[in-house]
């Protein structure tokens, strides 16, 4: 708890055997969250062992592996079922420090916000992290044209780790997005559609063997996702196309 609100950690797990324990002890230390939810997308390896060992952890297990984003939906339907007043997507395979959980629960029990992201970009360190040259470049890239077609002034717009209230994830429709890697991009988007205030925080980030990363070909075709959603959302800001994700009644 913080403040008398209910603070729930999801995970969206897949063969993240070697780093999910190490995870879950660093986020149960911060001393404010509720309960952990994992949901295993068809993991081949002992995930699923794993999860089940670990106190106050609701898992749930997709039969087959569906992709990041069904991972996702599955993740925020559960917390919401949990009560969670606030719902902090951290990754298991311990990329990002858990140790910013209080901070960004923080910022939307407070009510400064509904979203807070833990940006690899502010304070400049991350290619210090270890983040290869190409996705430095690109992720740049992407999130300049992301701010230009949203009207926004993030510092980055991929990040994994992500803090939602409540209402946010009440309101924001993603049974329509994609099951894919392109479904964070999808639900930033929607977020700032509606207006809601989004904050960020400086996060380090580690990149080794064992965290999860992926490659150049599924990051193109992440790209490319980003630019369709880019145009989704000026066409429908302009009036000119509808959209499912971006209903004109909500803007």
């Amino acid at each position: 708890m913080l403040d008398g609100k209910r603070i729930v950690v999801v995970m969206p797990a897949y063969n993240a055997a070697a780093t999910l324990e190490r995870t879950w002890r660093e986020v149960m230390a911060q001393g404010v969250v509720d309960a952990v939810v994992v949901v295993d997308d068809g993991s081949r390896d002992e995930t699923v062992a794993i999860a089940r060992t670990l106190p106050h952890t609701l898992l749930h297990v997709h039969e087959r592996n569906r992709g990041y984003g069904a991972n996702q939906k599955t993740c925020y339907r559960l917390a919401l079922e949990q009560g969670a007043d606030v719902a902090i997507m951290v990754h298991p395979d311990y990329q990002y420090t858990p140790a910013l959980i209080p901070s960004m629960a923080q910022l939307i029990v407070s009510g400064r916000c509904d979203c807070v992201l833990g940006s690899r970009i502010l304070g400049g360190r991350a290619l210090a992290g270890g983040m290869p040259v190409w996705k430095f470049a690109s992720n740049r890239v992407l999130t300049t044209l992301g701010n230009l077609a949203f009207g926004a002034r993030l510092s980055e717009h991929h990040t994994g780790y992500r803090a939602f209230s409540r209402r946010l994830l009440e309101q924001i429709d993603v049974s329509h997005n994609s099951e894919d890697f392109v479904f964070d991009n999808q639900m930033l988007a929607q977020v700032l559609w509606r207006r809601f205030v989004v904050l960020e925080v400086a996060c380090p980030t580690k990149y080794f063997p064992e965290a999860s990363s992926i490659g150049f070909a599924r990051s193109v075709r992440y790209g490319l996702g980003c630019l369709a959603v880019f145009a989704q959302f000026a066409l429908a800001r302009a009036g000119w196309r509808g959209s499912r994700l971006f209903p004109p009644h909500v803007r």
